[in-house]
């Protein structure tokens, strides 16, 4: 038995938006089927789709995690810089130089990325 995914959660995942996933649709890229109403995808298919964006370099470095979003803070002293981000639902904070900081004109306003990497990762539901 297939697994299904609701379209806004297939858009997530591929950092797009659902109003694209209807394009990609009408152009032929992927198959939705409906249930009740909803536009559904196979979760075989989306794993494809990931994979594709992969190959077209959507991702290339080994960090597979990336929240883009704004900034809503940076606290600077001598030597470190703490970056607050609003990232959707999520917030985001980051520890970094202060050069690096510098050099990425980080300040409250400016869309960034933040990109995650780590060994453990905890699902909770």
């Amino acid at each position: 038995m297939e697994n299904f995914v609701g379209i806004g959660i297939a858009a997530t995942a591929l950092g797009v938006s659902a109003d694209t996933l209807r394009r990609w649709e009408r152009a032929g890229r992927v198959e939705f089927r409906r249930e009740g109403g909803r536009r559904v995808i196979a979760a075989e298919e989306l794993a494809r789709l990931l994979r594709e964006r992969r190959a077209a370099g959507a991702a290339s470095t080994s960090a597979r995690n990336r929240l883009t979003g704004v900034v809503l803070d940076v606290k600077r002293d001598g030597v470190m810089a703490q970056v607050e981000m609003a990232c959707g639902e999520h917030r985001i904070v980051s520890l970094m130089s202060r050069e690096a900081a510098d050099e990425l004109d980080l300040r409250p306003g400016v869309r960034a990325t933040a990109v995650i990497k780590s060994t453990t990762v905890i699902v909770e539901r």
